[in-house]
């Protein structure tokens, strides 16, 4: 069976990242291993500790190279049972590894230059192929840079972004070697002798170039490694999150990083009184929020029910009965006295017997007093809950009760019209339902009130009927 469009474009998207990701890892070694043998070679026929330092140092990024391609490798996978969050962190291992490597090469750099400059003297012979190499070097090391970083840029790969900065720095240190072989040179033709140290003091700025390189890599894998949160992301996510409307509170907001990936969760607070749909709707706009700050990243949003500041009686015995699962409707309440009284109809399942019907409703009362103290009293009238569709027949127009029902509705001079009267018999009872009029400026508690009293009377002239519902209208729609 074909996917949706959208997931067969995430799929193929997913492949032609891998694609890329892989191909410009590949090309890097091969050009690492043939920068690597050319100093290697150029820095034993010529004796310098610079060139043969960056040797070293170009040996190291092809042992890193490799790791970052079989990183890469790895880190692509998806999610699975045992790396719920993916392979991500394998990248940020990979250049974990590499700065250890890098720093090792530190050290053995410094004790040779320092055993040269001090203790024991090695004359070198500036040729042209050192040179050359030197200036190849460069050539490919700045070419592998720009590749591997627009590649990284674009997919944001901590792997690729580590091989990146390693041979950017490459670019200078190369330079540098190169400049103090030439500085070497211009010493034995002028017979000027303190610049035939130029090259161990050149392989001791490469070896400080690589300290710094090492260092800021260090910082970013260990920050990766320990979960540290991207600089002033969190404080971004939170104002955008504060921008969602209906939120009460921003709880808690945690940000970690695998790979190219971030996955976030936020904690907010929602009135008690929302509908658990109407809470999906918020966590979905959280989630939007989310990805404006941090564009990839996996989002999980927890809810939490607090009371709002402006919430009155209504809505607090609303929210102890949300907590029970039930809903309630009709809620009166009534000051006698000082001492409020809480009428309520509460809705339950039809199949349920009364004993554990009255015991539930008897617990949510105990709770709504202990929630609001100020109620004296509760009396809930509990209705069942319709779980199964009734079979039913449409009645054939009765023109003498239908009269009979609009001239009851003359007796409310703010009913302006009544119509569209249907009649139906469901387990031998009689329903009828009908449309009426009223002033667009009434308030919804008189409409009420209003449509309650014309039940009663048309039970009171029609005593056959059994349920009346009735739907209220604006005068301005029933006029189109």
């Amino acid at each position: 069976m074909w996917g949706s469009p959208a997931v067969l474009d995430s799929e193929f998207s997913s492949q032609a990242m891998r694609a890329e990701k892989r191909a410009v890892a590949v090309r890097s070694v091969f050009a690492a291993l043939a920068i690597t043998a050319l100093k290697i070679v150029v820095g034993v026929t010529t004796g310098s500790l610079g060139i043969l330092s960056e040797a070293a140092h170009s040996f190291l990024d092809l042992i890193a190279a490799i790791i970052t391609l079989l990183s890469v490798r790895v880190s692509d996978k998806p999610a699975d049972a045992d790396h719920q969050y993916g392979h991500g962190k394998v990248e940020s291992f990979s250049a974990f590894i590499e700065t250890g490597l890098l720093l090792l090469t530190c050290v053995v750099i410094i004790y040779e230059a320092v055993k040269r400059l001090f203790f024991h003297h090695v004359d070198i012979e500036p040729t042209l192929a050192a040179f050359l190499v030197m200036l190849v070097s460069m050539a490919v090391d700045f070419w592998r840079s720009r590749a591997l970083s627009r590649i990284a840029n674009k997919y944001d790969s901590q792997a690729l972004q580590a091989d990146a900065l390693h041979f950017s720095t490459d670019v200078w240190s190369s330079g540098v070697v190169a400049f103090g072989l030439a500085l070497v040179l211009i010493g034995r033709k002028f017979g000027v002798t303190w610049l035939f140290d130029a090259d161990p003091i050149a392989a001791l700025f490469v070896a400080g170039v690589i300290v710094f390189v090492s260092t800021r890599l260090a910082r970013k894998t260990v920050d990766a490694l320990l979960d540290t949160a991207p600089a002033g992301a969190r404080s971004r996510i939170i104002n955008a999150v504060r921008n969602v409307d209906g939120l009460l509170e921003v709880d808690r907001v945690r940000i970690r990083r695998a790979g190219s990936r971030y996955f976030a969760d936020v904690s907010i607070g929602l009135a008690r009184s929302v509908t658990f749909q109407r809470s999906g709707q918020v966590a979905d706009e959280v989630t939007r929020a989310v990805h404006n700050v941090l564009p990839n990243t996996d989002v999980v949003v927890h809810s939490i029910p607090r009371p709002a500041l402006a919430e009155n009686i209504f809505d607090r015995v609303r929210a102890v009965a949300t907590r029970h699962n039930l809903n309630v409707h009709d809620v009166s309440v009534q000051d006698l006295d000082g001492s409020l009284h809480v009428e309520q109809h509460l809705e339950m399942d039809e199949q349920l017997p009364l004993k554990e019907a009255h015991d539930r409703v008897t617990l949510m009362e105990e709770e709504i007093r202990e929630e609001v103290p100020e109620i004296a009293s509760i009396l809930t009238h509990i209705e069942s809950e319709p779980a199964t569709i009734e079979p039913g027949e449409q009645i054939v127009r009765d023109a003498a009760l239908e009269e009979r029902l609009k001239s009851v509705a003359t007796e409310f001079p703010e009913i302006l019209d009544m119509h569209d009267i249907e009649m139906k018999r469901v387990r031998d009872h009689v329903y009828v339902s009908c449309h009426c009029t009223f002033p667009d400026d009434l308030p919804l508690a008189r409409v009420h009130d209003l449509s309650t009293a014309l039940e009663i009377r048309f039970k009171q002239a029609a005593p056959e009927l059994f349920r009346v519902l009735i739907h209220p209208e604006p005068s301005t729609d029933n006029r189109r």
